[in-house]
C-alpha cells in the first residue's frame, strides 16, 4: 500500500545531449570520405601516395572520435524526490551506477553561477557530502533544473498534502 510519504515529489532523468542522430553521423562520415577520396587523387597521380594514407588516417580518427562521443552518451542521472527521500543515481557510459540517499529536510541545491557563463555548478548539499548533477547539461538547462528541483525541495519540505 502506497502512502503520501513515498509519492513521487519530482522526478527527471537526464542524458547528454547529442546533436547529431545516426543518418547524420553517416552522411557526414560519407561526405567526409568522399572529399578525402577525391584530394587524394591528385597526390596518388603525382606519386605522393603516402598521402593519401593520411586522408585516411583523418577518417578513421574522425570515426573513433564520434564512436567515443557516442558511448558517452549513454551515460544518465536520475534524480527522483518523494517526501522522505532524494534519490539520485548515476549510470555511466560503462554501464557503473552510483547512488546517493538523501533526507529532503537536510538537503539543499547550491547552483554555482557566472555573469558570463551562467549556471556553471549545481550540487545537491546533505550534511558534509555535496553531489555534483546535471554535470552535461548547459547552462540553461543546469538552471531549469534548480529551479524545477528547487521548487520540488520546498514542497516536499512543507510534506504531503492530507487533505
Amino acid at each position: 500500500m502506497s502512502t503520501a510519504a513515498d509519492e513521487t515529489v519530482f522526478e527527471a532523468t537526464l542524458t547528454p545531449h547529442r546533436s547529431l542522430n545516426q543518418e547524420g553521423f553517416r552522411l557526414v562520415m560519407t561526405l567526409c570520405c568522399v572529399c578525402a577520396v577525391v584530394s587524394s587523387v591528385p597526390f596518388i597521380i603525382l606519386g605522393a601516395w603516402p598521402v593519401a594514407g593520411f586522408y585516411g588516417l583523418d577518417i578513421l580518427a574522425l570515426f573513433i572520435a564520434f564512436k567515443v562521443n557516442y558511448r558517452r552518451a549513454r551515460a544518465e542521472e536520475r534524480v527522483r524526490l518523494t517526501y522522505v527521500e532524494l534519490l539520485l543515481r548515476k549510470i555511466t557510459h560503462r554501464g557503473e551506477t552510483a547512488e546517493w540517499r538523501f533526507n529532503p529536510l537536510w538537503s539543499r541545491l547550491c547552483l554555482d553561477e557566472d555573469e558570463e557563463f551562467g549556471a556553471l555548478r549545481l550540487s545537491v548539499i546533505s550534511g558534509r557530502q555535496t553531489v555534483p548533477i546535471g554535470e552535461f547539461l548547459a547552462p540553461p538547462q543546469r538552471r531549469d533544473l534548480a529551479n524545477a528541483l528547487g521548487a520540488a525541495l520546498i514542497k516536499a519540505k512543507r510534506g504531503p498534502d492530507l487533505t
